[in-house]
């Protein structure tokens, strides 16, 4: 029978011979060890020959309950022996070997690095010091350096740094020896203090003497060396010595010789390295401009252009593009300046804040009927001359000025709203409720008695609409704490009230003439609508004179003579699409693709509006196309007789009628004073009955564009260099040629391009116009181009966008519609362009722009595309365009619709400072009778209130409101039932002015609308402080809303999805201590997101937040929770792009699924409607159980949302340093986020960039 073997700590044999030998060593330490040198040399020899022979001798040494690495350690630092140290080093050498990383952690938490630095110095301080033992104290110190987070800094206390950089100097010849110091170096010079050390010792100089041009001997030592010296160049000082020295042209002349001599391409790292230290010497302006004076630029595009066809070289070719962007001269936007090429003089400037400081700048954009002929002499972008490191600096941007924001996981958790306080909700409407008692003209459904009212089924829908709509207050209301402003002037429409002073400019009306009342009255819109060769059937409609003796405009009859004159004013030419002889027009209409549509209205060649001059007509392509600016136009071959074909979409489009959008246009009132009319607003869209999938990232396509970007430094004379579209010259902003160039405009209701300059013949660079009053926010864009030529591919680049990144990068198109194609029956909003991508320019962005940040670039997005029909005109814009005067029409329309079982009431809010009305709609359900019990549930119905807009680039809101309308509005039983269970109080469109004028976030006053909700102010913000006080009367009156729903677009994530309002996910989120009382909560607000996930394709619960956070406290959505007390208070985002889950998944969003969206949110409030009957608690406890489920997701995430990035790690990422396949990280990548390296998508990274909202 075997005797049972001695163990020792977990499991470890106690005959085990190499822990006996560890015993006699253990013995043997200290002054033992010094006396008997022979027999410590015995001993170490047989451990190590055991550990070196067989692999469980290690293990033993290594396991956990061993203290074989004590013993070794001590013994290695008593030892004076240098055999004995040897043979000490060689165990180590041997045991790191294997399990390196548990091991050498092992070694370096017993103090490991700290004895082999002690035996360094003492071994330095020998003449001469033995090289056996040096070149195993490097050997080890290589591998455990790159494990020991102290390693630089203990080298640098104990004197190691020095003891190195002399061996090196002495064995520059010693390959065997040089080899493991370089190794060290390179660890050491991680470290940035010990960077700046090692190159006062001198030694970037010494490198550079061993780093040689082309050969085959010695290719790991040149690796490491470089390798070393790329470390060492990340100091600035030590790039500017390097600069000072020469060695610029130097790395230049070796990367010249590998690159041609390296014919097999075996010796890829060693050019690498090569890159890199070139890349980071040029993170100073000194070391750019020796690589432009050396003539980088080209030398390094003509090696890469020769890289391209080998996808093996693609980290040459990446981080070569990366030094060329880099070293690509900074250039500021060409424009006079970055402020709005329109300028809007506030009725009062805010004391602090971007936009005091915008007003603090010289005057840079244009007032109404000012030119700006000559640029300014102080311009407010320059460059900023800072030696800073632009890619590295810029690509940490992190914008918080909306819920879109892609945070880091440290500005997420800090942005978490901590203040229990503020996380529990608390009803302060804030105002005296006199001052509030005004807005209850707002709320008459409350108090109606419908007395005297018929309620026979009989009873026609007109009947209804003048029983409640005439009688209703049409004025805008007076602010009791502001000083009673004088009545606003809306003009009527006519040739010389339409051209429209700013508010500012406007004269006061006559106290003698009525004044009409803004356009949005509450009758229906009966408009005697424009003569054009379609016949209308015209209603006469009473004059109703509103309680103020203003009069509702649209319940004027126009006089025939006026409207004679409008119609003599449209025959005017603007854009004459496809004219011919009438008698050659199908009358019989245009049916194809699959787009009934069956009739054609002939009109005379449109769009002017009567009367109103303009600053350009014509701007077309081709023979049959309008003249140049300011003339009248030309008559085409059909001279009075020419006509141009609409089709009919009424059929298809029930809410929209082109005549009345013109009417609705007249009414509106822009700071340039549009005269135009954009083809797609007045044919309208028909959404595409085809799928339009996101589109398939083409491999190269970015690395592609940046290098035709290069070109334009390499092959200036390519370049043309000519400007073709220019807002900064208003009395002429098309420029006329000899018909070689493409023709641009954006002069109509919600048009965005500012400038387009020809770069090449087919390419375009088009700059966007800053918001009003502002000098940033460029992402929303809406232009006309005419002239192409069919079949030709354009290219088309944005390039002063802000955002860090795009939905663009991950499939998005942009959206274009023809002319042409809506001439014959398919008018459409289509997506469209290939090779589109978005990356860093080379344009500087000024810090006055970039909220005194410097260093920032622009973004380029680009996308080409060609054109299918000749003398076409096609119009691109960033998302479906609604404009304020789309919505009016859809309004005027939908009240048409109203049914006797319809309560809709259509008030105008307030008016905004360009003076447009902002609608507010009640919908809800007439009461079955007047009887007491009817009446009493007609008023007692929960509110529900909905606004949208309130960002005008984010036109998808509005889409997702139409749908939303047209629901409530319909005929199904489930719209009857809703209307039956709700009272609704809408307000579509809370920035009217921001979507007149283009801008793409902020209303006239400059700021962002969403982030004025605290306190806002009544002249510069009407339609948010009329709206909260709104709710503030709701709240005051105990009547406040069961769900506010904002609706909002998001640029940056796809699907729809919202954020709510929670203190429990809240704290969860964050690292404060709460008792159960403070979570107490409701959980109810998760309840509408939930159904929506259940009845919405496109909806995604896993993308919805319900996190508090500081940076959103003066947003609707948390102001209304927190001030108002709506639990369910909700931002509704809608993806401008698409959608990666459900039935949409790999499809972009078009207006029907948005439509949709709209129509499934009201279903979704009636299932909340039964949910939260009195006996129904089950779906509590389902909402517990879920929110539970989710809370080990939410604490483990330290980030803010659910889901943070739109892509699984293993797409490609965008990343702007174009050289996302480096194993180096580079500092480049956008947010910190590191590219991640994965085997089966590494072909996939080479071109392109790591990636605002309430």
């Amino acid at each position: 029978m075997n005797k049972p073997k001695m163990a020792t700590e977990k499991g470890v044999p106690s005959n085990s011979r190499v822990l006996m030998l560890l015993g006699q060593l253990e013995r043997m330490n200290g002054e033992a060890m010094m006396r008997d040198v022979e027999t410590a040399r015995q001993v170490t020899a047989k451990i190590f020959h055991l550990i070196q022979t067989q692999e469980k001798s290690g293990k033993e040494v290594m396991s956990k309950g061993s203290s074989g690495m004590e013993v070794i350690l001590a013994s290695l630092e008593s030892t004076r022996d240098v055999q004995t140290t040897l043979n000490i080093l060689y165990i180590l050498s041997e045991l790191l070997t294997v399990g390196r990383g548990r091991r050498v952690g092992v070694f370096v938490s017993k103090g490991g690095t700290g004895i082999l630095f002690q035996i360094l110095i003492t071994t330095s301080k020998e003449l001469p010091p033995s090289e056996e033992l040096m070149l195993q104290l490097h050997s080890l110190l290589a591998k455990v350096g790159p494990k020991d987070r102290k390693f630089g800094v203990k080298a640098r206390l104990s004197g190691a740094l020095n003891a190195t950089v002399n061996l090196t100097k002495q064995n520059l010849q010693n390959t065997k020896l040089l080899l493991p110091c370089l190794q060290v170096l390179r660890v050491y010079s991680t470290n940035s203090v010990n960077a700046i050390s090692l190159g006062k010792n001198g030694v970037v100089e010494l490198m550079f003497k061993i780093v040689v041009p082309f050969s085959k001997k010695n290719t790991s030592l040149l690796k490491v060396a470089l390798d070393a010296l790329g470390a060492l160049l990340k100091s600035k000082t030590n790039a500017r010595r390097a600069v000072d020295a020469g060695h610029v042209h130097v790395l230049l002349a070796l990367y010249q010789d590998w690159h041609h001599n390296d014919t097999r391409h075996r010796h890829m790292l060693i050019r690498k390295g090569l890159l890199v230290c070139l890349r980071n010497i040029t993170n100073i302006k000194l070391g750019r401009k020796a690589f432009i004076d050396a003539d980088g630029m080209r030398i390094l595009y003509y090696s890469s252009t020769e890289c391209l066809p080998v996808r093996t070289l693609d980290p040459l070719v990446n981080t070569s593009s990366l030094i060329m962007r880099k070293c690509f001269p900074k250039n500021r936007l060409p424009l006079p300046t970055i402020k709005s090429a329109f300028h809007y003089q506030l009725p009062h400037v805010p004391a602090v804040g971007p936009v005091a400081q915008l007003y603090s700048q010289p005057l840079g954009g244009r007032k109404i009927h000012q030119l700006c002929d000559r640029p300014l002499k102080k311009v407010d972008d320059v460059v900023d001359e800072s030696d800073d490191n632009e890619e590295t600096d810029a690509d940490t941007e992190n914008d918080t000025d909306n819920e879109e924001d892609e945070k880091d996981q440290h500005t997420a958790n800090e942005d978490i709203e901590t203040d229990l306080n503020k996380l529990h909700p608390k009803k302060n409407p804030g105002r005296p409720f006199e001052e509030l008692k005004v807005y209850e003209r707002f709320f008459l459904e409350l108090s109606e008695d419908f007395q005297g009212y018929n309620f026979e089924p009989s009873k026609s829908a007109s009947t209804t609409s003048s029983s409640f709509s005439s009688t209703r207050a049409t004025r805008p209301i007076i602010v009791p704490t502001a000083q009673a402003l004088s009545p606003k002037h809306v003009p009527i429409t006519s040739c010389q009230e339409d051209c429209n002073p700013t508010k500012a400019e406007r004269a006061p009306p006559s106290p003698s003439v009525p004044t009409p009342a803004p356009p949005a009255s509450l009758t229906p819109l009966e408009l005697d609508t424009i003569h054009l060769t379609k016949d209308q059937d015209r209603k006469e409609e009473a004059r109703i004179p509103s309680p103020d003796t203003h009069t509702t405009l649209s319940s004027l009859t126009r006089p025939p003579s006026q409207a004679q004159t409008i119609e003599q004013d449209l025959a005017h030419v603007l854009e004459c699409v496809s004219l011919e002889a009438e008698g050659a027009l199908n009358t019989e209409g245009v049916k194809q693709d699959g787009s009934p549509v069956n009739a054609t209205r002939h009109i005379q060649s449109p769009l002017l509006l009567g009367g109103i001059a303009t600053r350009r007509v014509g701007g077309g392509g081709g023979s049959n196309w309008g003249s140049d600016c300011g003339s009248e136009g030309t008559e085409d071959e059909g001279g009075e007789g020419a006509v141009l074909e609409v089709p009919d979409t009424a059929l298809l489009l029930p809410l929209h009628d082109p005549d009345l959008y013109v009417e609705m246009v007249k009414g509106t009132h822009s700071v340039p004073q549009y005269a135009e009319v954009a083809y797609p607003d007045y044919f309208g869209h028909i959404a595409p009955t085809f799928r339009e999938p996101l589109q398939e990232r083409v491999y190269g396509v970015q690395r592609s564009k940046i290098f035709q970007d290069i070109e334009r430094l390499i092959h200036p004379n390519d370049i043309v260099d000519k400007v073709v579209y220019d807002l900064d010259i208003p009395s002429c902003p098309v420029i006329e040629d000899n018909g070689e160039s493409l023709k641009f405009n954006s002069q109509f209701e919600s048009g965005n391009l500012r400038k387009a300059v020809q770069m090449r013949k087919y390419e375009y660079d088009l700059v966007l116009n800053s918001d009003i009053n502002s000098n940033h926010y460029h992402q929303w864009f809406y232009f006309e181009v005419s002239g192409m030529r069919v079949g030709t591919t354009y290219r088309f680049n944005i390039i002063n966008s802000e955002k860090s990144n795009s939905q663009f990068n991950y499939g998005m198109q942009v959206l274009m519609y023809s002319v042409q194609e809506a001439i014959s029956g398919r008018p459409r909003w289509v997506r469209t362009g290939t090779d589109i991508c978005y990356y860093k320019n080379h344009f500087a962005r000024s810090s006055i722009a970039a909220g005194g940040q410097k260093g920032k670039s622009y973004y380029t997005m680009t996308f080409s595309t060609s054109f299918s029909h000749k003398d076409d005109v096609c119009y691109f814009a960033y998302h479906y365009p609604y404009t304020y005067s789309t919505l009016k029409m859809h309004l005027s329309k939908l009240e048409a619709l109203r049914t006797p079982q319809i309560y809709l009431r259509r008030d105008v809010l307030c008016e905004t400072l360009g003076g447009n009305s902002c609608p507010l709609l009640t919908i809800t359900a007439m009461p079955e009778s007047n009887s007491n019990d009817h009446i009493c549930q007609f008023r007692n119905r929960p509110l529900i209130f909905l606004s949208a807009r309130v960002h005008p680039g984010e036109t998808n809101a509005s889409w997702v409101m139409k749908g939303t309308l047209e629901f409530l509005m319909g005929t199904s039983p489930l719209a009857a039932s809703l209307r039956e269970a709700y009272i609704f109080k809408i307000v579509p469109m809370l920035n009217p002015d921001g979507v007149v004028n283009g801008n793409h976030r902020c209303s006239l006053s400059g700021e962002d609308l969403n982030r004025q909700w605290q306190n806002p102010n009544p002249e510069l913000h009407p339609t948010i402080y009329h709206t909260k006080s709104l709710l503030q009367y709701l709240a005051h009156i105990q009547r406040a809303p069961l769900v506010f729903c904002d609706y909002h677009g998001h640029s940056r994530k796809k699907n729809v999805f919202m954020y709510g309002c929670s203190v429990k996910e809240t704290v969860w989120q964050s690292n404060i201590s709460a008792t159960s009382s403070d979570l107490h909560e409701d959980l109810g607000y998760r309840a509408l997101p939930k159904i929506l996930s259940q009845i919405a394709p496109a909806f995604s619960m896993a993308s919805c937040s319900f996190v508090v956070e500081r940076s959103k406290e003066s947003t609707a959505r948390v102001v209304v929770w927190r001030e108002i007390g709506v639990q369910r208070s909700y931002t509704m985002e809608s993806t401008l792009c698409g959608c990666d889950q459900g039935k949409y998944k790999g499809l972009q969003i078009g207006t029907r699924e948005l439509e949709e969206m709209g129509a499934q949110f009201c279903v979704a409030l009636l299932r909340l409607k039964r949910l939260t009957g009195i006996r129904n608690h089950q779906h509590l406890l389902d909402l517990e159980s879920d929110i539970i489920g989710t809370q080990s997701k939410v604490v483990s995430s330290p980030t803010t949302y659910v889901v943070e990035e739109d892509e699984p790690s293993f797409l490609e990422e965008i990343d702007y340093s174009a050289e996302s396949n480096d194993e180096d990280a580079e500092p480049e990548i956008e947010h910190g986020i590191e590219v991640q390296e994965n085997a089966n998508h590494l072909d996939r990274l080479s071109d392109c960039e790591t990636n605002h909202k309430d």
